[in-house]
């Protein structure tokens, strides 16, 4: 999950799986695949940082695992 801020700069937290789009009107649009939306503080591009940043997190977590990357 990713931490966001919600314009009225209560705390959102989405899975970036389900992000479908980005828009900025200028305030930013997060638009999900099941079609809810979420207008955030956060600018498009420091929300892609935060995707990026949450992915690299999860491939280093999943390296940490003692069998990672040994076959079944």
């Amino acid at each position: 999950m990713i931490k966001l801020t919600r314009l009225n700069n209560s705390t959102v937290y989405v899975n970036p799986d389900l992000i479908k789009s980005l828009e900025e009107t200028p305030d930013t649009i997060i638009s999900l695949i099941n079609g809810d939306h979420y207008l955030v503080r956060e600018k498009a591009e420091e929300v892609i940082d935060k995707i990026v940043a949450y992915r690299v997190r999860i491939m280093h977590l999943a390296n940490q695992w003692p069998d990672a990357g040994s076959t079944v």
